[in-house]
């Protein structure tokens, strides 16, 4: 299904053996999805890959509270960017020993540090986010540390739906999800379909075998 994606991802470590790549599936519905099976996709073509995703600089509650940001919580000022900005440089370039990176709890809601590890062998690592793509600062930077961006989309009705069903299987009623989405992720999906031609790849992933545009 991803063999054709699998194969660019690959070529990136071919033009640059000398140093780690970056593929990065950004931004839209079916992010996740897609970053988990190109890793294992390239794990399986023998090429040793890692995921790093945005979601582990989540702001915690209890600074999204002090900063009076927690109702707007995955917006683009809920996020430590420049955090993730240090972190993506230091991957790229320090290949001598494991790189923690910090995950996120999706049961939680909560970022944990440390507990993703890149190791020294890793030669491509996936990252996914909302704003890779975005302008305001650090995120140009973002985009200057990572080889190749992929914009990932989705039929609006059916990601709406998804994330709504999301939101109610992590304790949202029905209402709440409808409600979150409407005020608050409705203006993210927004500003993340103004960075799409910013892409080097848009993948589409309406259709049960994603297209590569």
């Amino acid at each position: 299904m991803f063999d054709g994606l699998v194969t660019r991802a690959a070529a990136l470590v071919a033009a640059a053996p000398s140093a780690r790549s970056w593929a990065s599936p950004a931004p839209a519905a079916g992010k996740s999805t897609l970053a988990e099976l190109l890793v294992g996709g390239l794990v399986a073509a023998g090429v040793p890959a890692a995921l790093v995703p945005m979601d582990g600089f989540h702001l915690a509650d209890v600074a999204l509270d002090r900063l009076g940001r927690r109702g707007r919580k995955g917006a683009i000022d809920t996020f430590d960017a420049d955090g993730y900005l240090s972190l993506l440089r230091r991957v790229r370039t320090d290949r001598r020993r494991t790189v923690w990176a910090p995950g996120f709890a999706r049961d939680l809601e909560q970022p944990i540090a440390g507990s993703i590890g890149v190791d020294p062998e890793v030669r491509i690592v996936v990252t996914e986010g909302n704003y890779l793509l975005a302008d305001a600062p650090p995120w140009p930077d973002v985009r200057a540390a990572l080889t190749e961006t992929w914009f990932v989309e989705l039929d609006e009705p059916l990601r709406r739906e998804r994330l709504i069903a999301r939101h109610v299987l992590f304790g949202k009623t029905p209402d709440e999800a409808g409600r979150w989405v409407s005020i608050v992720d409705d203006p993210n999906a927004r500003l993340i379909s103004q960075t799409r031609d910013r892409a080097d790849l848009v993948v589409d992933m309406t259709l049960p075998d994603a297209r590569p545009t």
